[in-house]
């Protein structure tokens, strides 16, 4: 059977007055060290001896001896006590400078285009702060999972999120290799991809994504068919490559494989623009300074690409 173990209001009062005077064996120097009155420490011990119910102290006029009952609270409250302190100074330390573990759960698409050169110089910048990256296509609760912050398309991102732009609206690609179009004419309409293999996106929650056009301004959905589905960018992007079909990526995705002409460009004119890369957070009123950190840098790594 399950049972509830919780600690009682109050439970911890006294310990510390309790501690101070089994150290000096005197309520007076241990009131001096504590910052209050002898009577004040005497009170808090005799609320402590009521509460557990025994004698901790054998007091006389001229010395304080522990009890029976003191020396075997003594032995298992001072250590408890002492990492008590202990976490609470490791506690502060990580609300007052950035430093601790920054986890961030991010697509896996996102690491070598964004993230490599931001974390390289964000490490340098902060070496107290490890950063754990968790790449998964999957959108999560990051609050629930225990994820400082994500890294998700600007469409993914719950509105109950306070979001920073890593990068500016994206465009959508549709890219194939020469050799998938060696034995066939390319679409010039999305109406076309009807007669092509094209590889598909699954989204996190099972639904397979439609590809979005926009055709003379009007936004436009095609669910497209094909012999290929994939939950991430750059397993769609090594199948593009490959010819296995054509694909639709944000146009970074592809930008080094249409470089070095291993994939080539369709549908230009019906290129839709999305919402771009954003780092997103829970709106809490105190952010742990490693995450405002990372934030910060962020920011300025954005301005200063910005004025490049």
């Amino acid at each position: 059977m399950k049972q509830n173990f919780t600690v009682r209001q109050g439970a911890l009062d006294g310990v510390e007055a309790f501690l101070s005077v089994a150290q000096h064996r005197s309520f007076r120097r241990a009131a001096a060290e504590l910052g209050v009155t002898a009577s004040a420490i005497s009170q808090a011990v005799r609320v402590l001896e009521t509460r557990i119910g025994a004698a901790l102290f054998i007091r006389t006029t001229r010395s304080v001896g522990l009890t029976e009952a003191g020396e075997r609270f003594l032995s298992r409250a001072k250590p408890a006590f002492e990492e008590l302190v202990a976490a609470s100074e490791v506690a502060r330390g990580l609300g007052q400078r950035p430093a601790g573990l920054l986890r961030l759960s991010v697509p896996r698409a996102v690491v070598p285009i964004l993230l490599e050169p931001l974390i390289a110089s964000f490490c340098q910048a902060y070496p107290e702060v490890e950063v754990e990256i968790d790449a998964t296509e999957k959108l999560i609760d990051i609050a629930a999972e225990g994820f400082d912050a994500g890294i998700r398309l600007g469409q993914f991102v719950a509105t109950d999120m306070v979001a920073v732009p890593l990068t500016p609206p994206l465009r959508l690609t549709v890219v194939a290799s020469q050799g998938y179009f060696a034995a066939r004419s390319r679409p010039r309409h999305p109406d076309d991809l009807r007669q092509h293999a094209c590889l598909r996106w699954r989204r996190s929650g099972g639904a397979l994504a439609p590809w979005s056009f926009n055709d003379n301004g009007e936004a436009i959905e095609i669910a497209v068919s094909g012999p290929f589905i994939a939950n991430d960018f750059p397993t769609m992007l090594g199948a593009a490559i490959e010819g296995v079909g054509l694909a639709q990526l944000p146009a970074p995705i592809a930008r080094e494989a249409l470089k070095a002409k291993k994939l080539v460009q369709v549908l230009e004119p019906f290129a839709p623009v999305i919402p771009g890369v954003f780092l997103y957070y829970p709106d809490r009123r105190q952010i742990m300074p490693k995450l405002r950190a990372f934030i910060d840098h962020v920011k300025r790594r954005s301005a200063s690409k910005g004025t490049e």
